[in-house]
């Protein structure tokens, strides 16, 4: 009778000591950081959304010919805005997190194309609401910049973690899959041209 309950209780003391000593609870803890992360990156993408139309408005006042700089970002914003917030699932498929992330570019990209533009106007350069606009995206894509570092911190952690013997046995069997990084997009290493010829 004692040895039936002894052979009982091996099981229960083999779960505790495999779930404790397998990392099962660290992975989890790092994938919510990974989500976490993810979610900072989603709020300054969705405070630079939020400064385009005052951005755009602004600059639209001067410089009235310049119709496809301003057609572009709008269309770039519109693209993302109805697309919604992508949930924390893109980040377990590089191919949506590159295509986010396209998408998130063709923005930058307008953007650095409005704010070269308004250079070419002195009037506008000295309104002090385009440069509190202005001071507020750099701003914000300075937080972006940061908050993708930190994601692919933890990103890196996570995947490590998951990749490792023995957690690698637990992340099999509990399905903890490894997580996209942000990566640069083609091109960014050559600077821009600006021209206003």
């Amino acid at each position: 009778m004692k040895s039936k309950k002894i052979i009982a209780f091996i099981p229960a003391v083999f779960a505790v000591f495999l779930f404790t000593s397998c990392g099962y609870n660290s992975m989890v803890t790092l994938r919510e950081e990974v989500e976490s992360q993810w979610a900072n990156v989603e709020t300054q993408y969705q405070r630079r959304a939020d400064l385009v139309p005052n951005l755009v408005a602004s600059v639209k006042a001067y410089a009235k010919h310049e119709s496809e700089i301003f057609t572009q970002i709008s269309q770039a914003r519109s693209d993302l805005v109805l697309g919604g917030n992508p949930d924390s699932s893109i980040t377990d498929d590089p191919e949506k997190l590159e295509a986010y992330q396209k998408a998130q570019d063709a923005l930058s990209s307008g953007l650095s194309r409005l704010i070269a533009i308004a250079e070419a106007y002195p009037e506008l350069k000295a309104n002090q609401n385009f440069l509190d606009l202005q001071s507020q995206l750099e701003g914000t894509e300075n937080r972006i910049a940061t908050e993708r570092h930190r994601y692919n911190e933890a990103v890196k952690k996570y995947n490590s973690t998951i990749q490792r013997f023995p957690e690698n046995l637990t992340a099999k069997m509990f399905h903890f899959d490894s997580k996209a990084y942000f990566t640069a997009a083609a091109g960014t290493e050559v600077a821009p041209v600006v021209s206003f010829d």
